[in-house]
This record gives C-alpha cells, sequence and structure tokens, in this order.
C-alpha cells in the first residue's frame, strides 16, 4: 500500500480521519508508524497529499489530511480485453489501475468461456476494491471506468468505430505482424484477446474497423503479464 485512500465524505470538517479498518492495520503492522509521521494520502477521485499521524493505538489512527496535488496524468489510452479467467482477472484490475488506465472494456470472445460472466469477482463491490488496490499501488486516486460486453459483433459493428474516432487503434494478436510500438504519445486504443488470442474473424472484424494487428514475440503470455507487458511498451515513457 503506496498510498492511503480515503473517500471525501470519510473527512471530517476540521480535514481529520479516523480509520479502523485494513489501511488502520496497513499503517500500524507494516509502516509501524508514529505520531506525527506523514503518510502519503490520496481522495477517491480527488487530489493528493499527506496524512499527520495526530493519534494511533491498537484499535485506530487518527489522521490530519492535507491535499496539494493533483493525481497523475492517466495513460492515453482505452483498454479493450477479452474477459480474462476469474483466477486472472483481479490481478488484471489491478495492474490496469496501477499503471493509470481510466478506460476498460472487457469483452465477451469465442474463446472466452461464458460462466466467467458469473464469477462473483464481477460484483460491483468486488471490482471496485481491485481497482483500489491498484490506485493504491500506483499512487493514483482516480478510478477507471468499466464496461462489459457480453456480445462481440454488436459491440464492434456498432459501437466501436465512434468510440475509437481520431485515435490510433491497435490489436494485439500473435503471427506474422509488425512488432509493438514503443513510445506512443497519441491517443490509443488498444484490443487484447484471450489467451488463445482472437479467431480469424474476430480479426477481421477489428481490421474493418481501423484496428492494425501488432505482436509482442513468439512468446505467448498470459493476460496478466500481457497486459503491462504492452502498456509499458506503448507508454513506459509517460508512466
Amino acid at each position: 500500500m503506496n498510498l492511503i485512500l480515503i473517500s471525501a465524505d470519510e473527512l471530517n470538517p476540521n480535514h481529520s480521519i479516523q480509520l479502523t479498518d485494513r489501511r488502520f492495520k496497513h499503517i500500524r503492522k507494516v509502516h509501524r508508524a508514529e505520531v506525527g509521521d506523514a503518510l502519503k494520502v490520496g481522495v477517491i477521485n480527488g487530489e493528493l497529499g499527506t496524512g499527520e499521524i495526530l493519534h494511533i493505538d491498537e484499535q485506530r489512527v487518527t489522521l490530519h489530511v492535507t491535499l496539494n496535488s493533483p493525481p497523475p496524468p492517466p495513460l492515453p489510452v482505452t483498454l479493450i480485453l477479452a474477459l480474462p479467467r476469474p483466477q486472472m482477472l483481479k490481478r488484471t484490475l489491478q495492474n490496469i489501475a496501477a499503471m493509470g488506465v481510466k478506460e476498460l472494456h472487457l469483452l465477451q470472445t469465442r474463446r472466452v468461456e461464458k460462466s466467467y460472466w458469473q464469477t462473483p469477482l464481477l460484483i460491483e463491490e468486488t471490482v471496485h476494491e481491485q481497482l483500489l488496490l491498484g490506485l493504491e499501488q500506483g499512487r493514483d486516486t482516480v478510478l477507471p471506468r468499466l464496461y462489459f460486453h457480453k456480445r462481440f459483433r454488436p459491440f464492434v459493428e456498432d459501437e466501436l468505430a465512434q468510440l475509437t474516432e481520431d485515435q490510433h487503434k491497435l490489436v494485439a494478436h500473435p503471427g506474422d505482424f509488425p512488432h509493438c510500438p514503443a513510445n506512443v504519445n497519441e491517443p490509443t486504443t488498444l484490443a487484447i484477446g484471450p489467451e488463445g488470442g482472437f479467431v480469424d474473424f474476430e480479426i477481421e472484424k477489428l481490421q474493418a474497423v481501423g484496428f492494425k494487428p501488432i505482436q509482442m514475440g513468439a512468446r505467448i503470455l498470459r493476460v496478466e503479464t500481457a497486459v503491462p507487458a504492452l502498456l509499458y511498451r506503448l507508454f513506459g515513457h509517460l508512466a
């Protein structure tokens, strides 16, 4: 936890806050913080600053919060991702939040098991929790926006062209394609398929709305590895 995230309604009028939950436990057991110490604090979807410890005991910690800086700039990317397997979804959500992605579209594709949509990990509260963990890691406050598309073809044919208008459009796919570009500055939409890749029909549909296939080499990566690897190659200079 590199950042103590709080919600605006937790702050008292005198800019103090009392914590008793996992944030308190982390402050006490990991930071081993004492009265007078200053910790990095951020308000969800708001500013960053510091929290000075006014009191700490075995049950709670009281901080005085000073907010004085904006959150880091977002990556100029919209991420379209085939819904990962449930065991990979949590880590993927954390990764995209930590790296500064602010718009994520989770998509049904041919090789995505429809049962994945029934996972309790897609419950709003659980998704929110994983995104907060990512923001804490990346010292960011702005939550990504998530969209769910359970039908591939209507999304691509009816929505995607407008969604990606005036953007650089890339689809990661194994094969004899150009290597992923590096140090991209323009707004980009990046589509990443399941571990088995998109099927030919899906690649053709994406190409029809302007997506250019790219590849990262001969190795087939897991989604939780491919996402940060592609984002870092494209936007590492902005991180």
